[in-house]
């Protein structure tokens, strides 16, 4: 394609061809500079942003290979990387997930689940689910919290999400647990900004416990759970002692202990 071929190309065809260009080297990127239209510029300075982004992320990615690589190095193959979601809320379960992400593998973007927005936390959870080796989930209702505590609930949904994995992991990358599980374990401070196969773990649980919590509201109306997914807002502590606790609560967690022994 000539400059002159260009030139004649509107904003819209021109935006198209942008979309396929993937190399800085592109000869096609090299004549679209010399179009001095303000579109074309514009184009042009978004395609520019959009790779320095792409490249962030995948230095990101890489940095946060770190302990995927040294472990395949080590010889395993099947790294699992494990996460919770909801050890703080007041209502709800303790949901974890374990991820095995394939090797040599890169999702963009991938992150500690609270760093994301919705939108991109819900593409990632589609992208990790189709193209990870394995994912599990495991789920720890309020009453089984009260039970036995939130520390060892939350140990047990992070087994339970181990057995529900279809392949079976030789290491598993915690995040700042010890499970005593059969399996070699390394567990990681901060795992879910530190490893990205903890991260995927962190994305899941997240997306698989709002969902619930949301599910929540039509079960449980008034609480507010599609908002706040049973963490302690203003206006869930307001609607707690309105209406009281519900089955989903945990009444071992304050406030809701004292106002049910007020009740009581």
């Amino acid at each position: 394609m000539t400059e002159n071929s260009i030139n004649t190309l509107s904003i819209r065809e021109i935006e198209e061809i942008f979309s396929k260009i993937n190399n800085e080297n592109d000869p096609l990127l090299v004549k679209l500079k010399m179009d001095s239209r303000k579109g074309v510029q514009s184009l042009l300075d978004r395609w520019y942003k959009q790779r320095d982004l792409e490249k962030k992320h995948y230095m990101q990615y890489e940095a946060m290979s770190h302990y995927e690589t040294k472990a395949r190095q080590m010889g395993y193959h099947f790294v699992a990387g494990i996460d919770e979601v909801g050890r703080g809320p007041l209502a709800g379960p303790v949901v974890s997930a374990a991820v095995i992400l394939p090797e040599n593998h890169y999702i963009l973007g991938l992150n500690d689940s609270k760093k994301l927005t919705v939108n991109k936390r819900n593409q990632l959870y589609k992208q990790i689910t189709d193209e990870a080796v394995a994912v599990g989930i495991g789920i720890i209702s309020a009453k089984e919290i009260d039970e036995v505590n939130i520390l060892q609930a939350t140990k047990k949904s992070m087994l339970a999400a181990l057995q529900n994995l279809q392949v079976q992991p030789d290491l598993l990358l915690i995040d700042a647990v010890q499970l005593d599980s059969i399996y070699p374990e390394w567990s990681i401070v901060k795992g879910d900004m530190n490893s990205v196969s903890i991260a995927a773990a962190s994305i899941i649980a997240k997306v698989t416990r709002d969902q619930l919590m949301t599910d929540c509201e039509s079960q449980y109306p008034g609480y507010g759970f599609q908002e706040h997914k049973g963490y302690g807002t203003k206006r869930h502590l307001e609607a707690i002692r309105q209406f009281g606790p519900c089955p989903i609560h945990r009444t071992s967690f304050a406030p809701i202990k004292s106002l049910s022994e007020e009740r009581d």
